[in-house]
């Protein structure tokens, strides 16, 4: 029996023969991310001191150490925030130390403006302990039935919940359209298949990526010709209401009208 799938080695990806999607990319794990923390003095309002001066304040916490305040020059801090996001291992050296806290980013706070960085919060993982993390869903390639059919391609999900060791944790998950060629048509997390210690939590159910029809709705213009109608009623009715009036004022004039001689009529 022929085997369902293949591994692409010069592309580094896994490919089942039998689906539509291209998945886990094997190379998606990033290379070594370190940075470098100073303890923080400097507190609540004061910490825009810091920033002033280029420095980002910081903040350490999780297995096997208390929360720490710390401080980090904001162009290395962009440059590895950039690299890691938050499904990366970011190695964080403290001052002097000789050994590295293993973490990863759990939490981004910018200005709503300027979008600067205002903090950034660390968590310490433990190496031999599952953790569960969000995933960035990437959908890449065209899907064919967008251009021959004129479908609309709709993507539900924008990352994918899974479980692993720190040590495992994809950047991503990558999805390839080129199999969707027809409407209605559509990828399901069921299809993926990542790389070995990595378990998917999300429903398999539910759908990725699908192709939806373009929907055309043709409304009548009924209120035109109502409108006209009302139009005509109103003045009809009002036609007659002067008529009317026109009629009741004829009898009152003629009484008052003398007689060519001036006298009034006998009895």
């Amino acid at each position: 029996m022929p085997c369902p799938y293949f591994f692409n080695k010069a592309q580094k990806l896994l490919i089942l023969s039998q689906s539509p999607v291209i998945v886990l990319n094997w190379s998606s794990k990033m290379d070594n991310i370190e940075l470098t923390a100073h303890k923080r003095d400097l507190m609540g309002k004061k910490v825009r001191f810091l920033r002033r001066k280029g420095v980002t304040p910081v903040n350490l916490y999780g297995h096997g150490v208390e929360s720490v305040s710390l401080q980090i020059e904001t162009p290395a801090l962009k440059k590895a925030l950039a690299q890691a996001g938050k499904t990366s291992l970011v190695h964080l050296k403290i001052d002097s130390a000789k050994r590295p806290h293993m973490t990863i980013v759990r939490g981004i706070q910018r200005d709503p403006v300027k979008g600067e960085l205002l903090h950034v919060d660390f968590y310490q993982v433990k190496m031999d302990q599952k953790l569960k993390i969000a995933v960035p869903l990437v959908l890449t390639g065209k899907a064919p039935a967008v251009k021959e059919f004129g479908g609309i391609l709709v993507q539900e999900l924008s990352s994918i919940e899974v479980e692993c060791l720190p040590a495992n944790m994809p950047h991503s998950i990558e999805a390839d359209l080129s199999g969707l060629v027809e409407l209605d048509q559509a990828l399901h997390v069921k299809d993926l298949r990542v790389g070995e210690g990595v378990t998917i939590i999300t429903d398999p159910g539910k759908v990725l990526a699908k192709i939806a029809r373009l929907r055309i709705e043709v409304v009548e213009e009924v209120a035109a010709p109502a409108a006209e109608a009302e139009a005509e009623v109103e003045v009809a009715e009002k036609g007659e209401e002067e008529e009317a009036k026109a009629e009741g004022k004829a009898p009152a004039e003629s009484e008052k009208k003398p007689t060519a001689s001036g006298k009034k009529p006998s009895a």
